[in-house]
């Protein structure tokens, strides 16, 4: 596959991701657990097919770390209160820092990376 092609396919996953997640929040209710969950791990997803997106050639582990570096580093970031502060003045910034640290989200973002780094390792081996 040409690096066009998987650069396209990265977007097109991280569209998905961003569909799926809005999907379920419009059905689940609000702020309960499948909206909470199925939300950071498919913003962990969604980071994933960003971070090949922008550097296609990277490995399928290297890629994860970076997306996973990100996710913990971004929840991290929360307990200093800036996150939410930025969240307050712009819905971008919430979407990309969140507002409120919540230590569950650690564990919920390599749920929706380690899949990911699994079937890109496979993909890779088939081809």
């Amino acid at each position: 596959m040409s690096i066009t092609r998987f650069r396209l396919a990265m977007l097109g996953a991280a569209l998905g991701f961003l569909a799926l997640a809005l999907a379920i929040r419009a059905v689940a209710p609000l702020g309960g657990w499948a909206e909470q969950s199925s939300g950071t791990a498919l913003y962990a997803s969604m980071t994933y097919a960003g971070v090949l997106f922008l550097a296609p050639r990277l490995s399928p582990f290297v890629a994860g770390g970076i997306a996973l570096g990100w996710c913990w580093g971004a929840e991290l970031f929360q307990l200093t209160g800036v996150p939410a502060a930025l969240s307050e003045e712009s819905l971008l910034a919430r979407l990309v820092l969140g507002a409120a640290f919540d230590p569950i989200d650690l564990i919920w973002y390599p749920i929706g990376i380690v899949p990911l780094v699994a079937l890109h390792l496979m993909i890779r081996k088939r081809t």
